[in-house]
């Protein structure tokens, strides 16, 4: 699972690079990630995940587990591919 965010599902877009000379080439355009650690308080552990700017900015507006919720809903992530760090 990489370059995918586990909250909004955000993943890479392709796209061209256009030189001056209007020549066109293929590039991607990558997701802001970054991989961080949260205390999941409702089972009571650290957990870590690949989120977007986005997907940060929706935990920090309705919260950790109702954001997990979602994500799990829409299948962004699953239950077992959430990493738990230290129990």
């Amino acid at each position: 699972m990489s370059k995918i965010c586990q909250i909004t599902g955000k993943k890479a877009l392709v796209g061209n690079n256009v030189s001056h000379s209007k020549h066109r080439t293929k590039r991607t355009f990558d997701v802001n990630l970054f991989t961080k650690k949260f205390y999941y308080v409702e089972e009571q552990c650290w957990i870590s995940l690949k989120v977007s700017a986005a997907g940060l900015r929706l935990i920090n507006k309705v919260g950790l587990d109702a954001a997990l919720k979602k994500a799990v809903e829409k299948g962004y992530v699953d239950w077992k591919d959430i990493k738990v760090i230290g129990e």
